[in-house]
Parts: C-alpha cells; sequence; structure tokens
C-alpha cells in the first residue's frame, strides 16, 4: 500500500425516513427502498429497524467519484421519498420523540436479537457512516486498524451529528456514540496481535452469548464480513454528503499513512484505556466545536485544532491521491460554518422548534 496506488474505498450512509408534516419519524423504509432501487439499484437497502434506509457507493479512486456517488444516492433517495409523500433526513439520532421503542423489521434474525440485546433494541433509530477502504488481506487490515486506534475520538469528533434525542437536546454533539457505548461489543476495537486472536475473540464472544452472530461485532473498526476491506464505522452520518467524503478522504489518507510503519515492522501506538475512553466521551459532548482530549498525552486541546493538525499531516498523501483541493476546501467550509451538531442547534435556536431542525435536514440532505 502506498500512494503510487492509493487503495479503492467506499461509502454506506444510512438515513431516517420522517413524515413531512409531523416532522416524526415514519416507519416507511421499505417503501422507500423499493421505490429508490430503480435508480439505484443494489446500492439501496434497508436497516435494523423500519425507520432507516442505507445507500451504498460502489468501490472508488477518488474523492470526487465517492462524493458524486453520494449526492446521486441522496438525490435519489430524497426523490423516492417525495413521490411518496415522505421525507428523508441525515441526522445520527431522530430529532423529535416517536422512535422509541424502534419498530423493528422481522425475521429470524431480528427475533434472536431482540431475545438476545432485549430493551437495547427500543433506542436503534440511529445512523452512521461507515467508511471500507481496500485491504490486500485479514492481516494487513488488523494491523491497520491498530495504528488506527488513537485517532478514533477525532473522527468521531469531525462528524458528530445526533445532538437531539426524542424531542429533546441532549447536551452531546453525539448522542449516538453514547447510545452505542451501551452495547457489549462495541466501541474502539480491542488490539488485535493476529487475525487467530481476532477470531479467537469473536468466537469466545459468540459461544458466550454476547454476540446473535459475526455480524452484531459493533467494534469502531472491523474487518468487513463480506468486501476485503477495514469498515471504519465511528462516525454519525453527516448532514451533507460533502461532509461524508471529507471524512472518507481523511479516513483513506489516514490508512496509507500508518502503511510504512506497518512495513518497517513498528508495534501500533500504545493507548491507556482510561484515556481513550475519556477522549471518546469528550468528543461525543463536544463535538468539533469544543474541546476534546489527546489520547497520547491526555491533555486538552480545541478539537478543530486537533483536526487542522491530523489534516495537515495527511496533505501530501491527499495530494498524491489527487484528494488535495477537495479535502482543503470541504474543511475550510466546515471550520467556518461548523459541525453538523452546531448547526442543527442553530436551526433549533432560530424559532426556539425542533420541528425547524427536521426542516433544515430535509432541505440540506443533497
Amino acid at each position: 500500500m502506498n500512494t503510487a496506488d492509493p487503495p479503492r474505498f467506499g461509502v454506506e450512509e444510512e438515513f431516517l425516513v420522517v413524515d413531512p408534516a409531523t416532522r416524526v419519524t415514519a416507519p416507511q423504509a421499505e417503501k422507500v427502498i423499493e421505490h429508490a432501487r430503480q435508480a439505484l439499484g443494489n446500492r439501496v437497502s434497508g436497516e435494523l429497524t423500519k425507520l432507516q434506509v442505507e445507500t451504498r457507493t460502489d468501490p472508488c479512486s477518488s474523492v470526487a467519484q465517492v462524493h458524486s456517488q453520494l449526492v446521486e444516492a441522496r438525490t435519489a433517495l430524497a426523490a423516492s421519498a417525495v413521490d411518496l409523500g415522505l421525507r428523508v433526513v441525515a441526522t445520527g439520532t431522530p430529532v423529535l420523540s416517536g422512535s422509541v421503542p424502534a419498530p423493528i423489521t422481522e425475521g429470524a434474525r431480528q427475533d434472536r436479537g431482540n431475545a438476545t440485546y432485549r430493551s437495547l433494541h427500543d433506542d436503534q433509530a440511529i445512523c452512521a457512516v461507515h467508511v471500507h477502504v481496500e485491504m490486500p488481506d485479514r492481516t494487513r487490515a488488523l494491523q491497520v486498524s491498530n495504528h488506527l486506534r488513537p485517532h478514533l475520538p477525532v473522527l468521531l469528533a469531525l462528524t458528530a451529528n445526533s445532538p437531539h434525542w426524542d424531542g429533546r437536546d441532549t447536551g452531546y454533539a453525539g448522542w449516538r456514540t453514547m447510545i452505542w457505548q451501551r452495547w457489549p461489543v462495541a466501541g474502539p476495537p480491542p488490539h488485535f496481535t493476529s487475525v487467530e486472536h481476532y477470531d479467537e475473540t469473536v468466537m469466545t464472544l459468540l459461544s458466550s452469548g454476547v454476540l446473535v452472530d459475526t455480524g452484531t461485532v459493533f467494534w469502531d473498526m472491523r474487518p468487513s464480513l463480506r468486501h476485503p476491506t477495514l469498515e471504519i464505522r465511528v462516525a454519525d452520518v453527516p448532514i451533507t454528503a460533502w461532509e461524508s467524503a471529507l471524512y472518507a478522504a481523511v479516513i483513506r489518507a489516514l490508512v496509507m499513512s500508518v502503511g510504512p510503519a506497518i512495513d518497517r515492522g513498528e508495534d501500533a501506538p500504545f493507548v491507556r484505556p482510561e484515556f481513550m475512553r475519556a477522549a471518546y466521551w469528550r468528543a461525543a459532548r463536544d463535538g468539533l466545536d469544543g474541546d476534546g482530549i489527546d489520547v497520547r498525552t491526555g491533555t486538552v486541546v480545541p478539537m478543530a485544532a486537533q483536526v487542522t493538525t491530523l489534516v495537515d499531516g495527511l496533505r501530501p498523501i491527499l495530494r498524491d491521491n489527487g484528494d488535495h483541493d477537495l479535502v482543503d476546501g470541504w474543511l475550510e467550509e466546515l471550520l467556518t460554518i461548523g459541525g453538523s451538531a452546531a448547526r442543527q442547534r442553530a436551526a433549533a435556536a432560530e424559532r426556539g422548534d425542533l420541528a425547524d431542525v427536521v426542516d433544515h435536514l430535509i432541505a440540506h440532505l443533497t
């Protein structure tokens, strides 16, 4: 893996279906999916609840291609929803009340999930963006995962877009992350020494009844079950397609940046678990527009500065990938207008009405 031959990458985005009159989530995802398949084919599918729709890009070589496919999918999804008298929004959590307990889709796997996880399923109307980066094998995927772990809190803050939950402001920028922390296999992945170590860990969790199947390994990074990729899952789905594309470009450059250290046989950076947990919490609470904890030192640093430092270090790779100009422009825009969570709150503050947040999300989907 090197900058002369960058890996392909792709993005999955999750969305909520809402009623345009009430602005409350609507359990009509199946209808929207069926309609959107006319334009997107197998690039659109369902999720755990009847409120959610997922789209995906094909494997792409550049962030321009990723962005184009994200816009295409969001546009097709929005048009399908409108045709059905519905709307689609990109937010990590529902804004208004009416989504708890979430209506779960039917099936044998879902029945096993309900029996295993019980009331944890009630809060599963939550939406993320997942980035897949091509890997030569699972060994490399786990090595990259080990080296990327220190960056997870910054990536979380970069995309935090879930300040509201069940009709109220939670005080957090990324409430979806706090919901995920309650699951038995979620959050930052462990450090794995080998594929055998990973498989042994997953099989032990499976045999203990903690997992329904290997698809319920919900760590924020994992080797993909279906693709030859490392899947990075830490982020809320952002309000706009360009924010997801920015995030994806940073992820791919990060993956490439750790390649030389892996090739030299260097150990992944050690992160104290108490610092990682604290950094996750602070990133979820304050998001892009607040302070964050540097997991290497435990010190508090403005999150915008941490993001800027991260991207500055990736610029040679971004330039070689052909992603530099778009990433620079998008990052400047993001730091100017504020993170997704801050923009949700700004929409709510105009009239003190959370319905305005939903309207803002509808208007900025594409």
